[in-house]
């Protein structure tokens, strides 16, 4: 690289070379603010996650005389805990299945409505409140609907229908389900409305002109370029549902699901020394959700590529 003698350089040539320095610093400063604005969330993200996750790992890594052991992580996922770990999975996929479901066909429902527009902003209205929808208030309304004598179960009773005749139960499987319905289909309809909104005209055109019918179109265009969002989908409301905890707690009994589990070993109601088994239940639980949302975020970059 050549240097630059200044020494023989006249006063327009040092201005000429201020003059080029300088939007180069003005572009630093430019970065180091925008780089700035990042700093509360950073710091957020290390006080309020990477810093608990450390200190889960660290008590449950450890033996009652605080030497490095595993049996408390081993124990996590054994016996009852291996049992709630697998009740939580199985609903928490049956959940995300269904909202993945319905709410992708809301989803395409609203985004294809021209007029009236006000159903469109109900629908996303409705979506961004119902989505953040959960804990006490969410169970006593399934409380007071599907209950034992709730509405609808008496309403069927009366049509000679008998809900709790079965398996059925708002803190089982089938029930959970229902009731994280709720806020998963809304969160699935902001999700994934915004992909179906991408899908170009210009591709069913040529799908027409080419001869294909709606379902061509859909089989080879429309459900390969929204798949990863899909599957992104899925993964976010299975960690959704996975997490929840308040809701959960009002409908079923803390043996379950795993996030009640954890509340049982570290609410202070245990013996010495199996507060462990909470934090190895909490440190499997980080895993799986830092699995789901590894994947999501990898199929949503994906989903950009064709969408962008």
């Amino acid at each position: 690289m050549a240097l630059i003698d200044l020494s023989h350089s006249s006063p327009g040539d040092e201005g000429a070379t201020a003059s080029a320095v300088a939007p180069s610093l003005r572009r630093k400063g430019q970065t180091l603010r925008d780089y700035a604005g990042l700093l509360p969330f950073l710091t957020f993200l290390l006080l309020f996650l990477l810093v608990p996750a450390y200190s889960v790992f660290d008590q449950a890594l450890k033996n009652p005389d605080g030497s490095f052991g595993t049996d408390a992580f081993r124990e996590a996922i054994s016996g009852q805990n291996f049992q709630a770990f697998k009740f939580s999975i199985t609903f928490s996929a049956g959940a995300a299945f269904v909202g993945v479901i319905a709410g992708t066909l809301l989803a395409h429902a609203a985004s294809t409505v021209e007029k009236p527009r006000w159903i469109k902003n109900l629908v996303t209205s409705f979506s961004g409140v119902a989505a953040n929808m959960g804990g006490l208030p969410l169970a006593f309304m399934f409380l007071s609907l599907l209950g034992r004598q709730g509405i609808l179960t008496k309403i069927l009773e009366y049509f000679g229908f008998d809900l709790y005749a079965g398996d059925f139960g708002l803190g089982e499987v089938s029930g959970l389900i229902i009731v994280y319905s709720y806020f998963n289909i809304p969160l699935m309809v902001l999700v994934t409305l915004p992909a179906i909104e991408g899908l170009r005209p210009a591709w069913r055109e040529a799908c027409v002109n080419l001869g294909g019918t709606g379902f061509t179109y859909w089989r080879r265009i429309g459900i390969p370029v929204l798949l990863p969002s899909l599957l992104g989908g899925f993964l976010l409301l299975f960690a959704n549902s996975f997490s929840a905890y308040a809701t959960a707690q009002q409908l079923t009994d803390n043996s379950k699901i795993v996030p009640l589990r954890i509340g049982f070993f570290l609410g202070g109601d245990v013996s010495i020394g199996e507060d462990a088994v909470g934090y190895g239940l909490a440190a499997w639980m980080i895993i799986v959700m830092a699995a789901s949302m590894g994947a999501y975020w990898l199929l949503r970059r994906r989903s950009e590529r064709w969408l962008g």
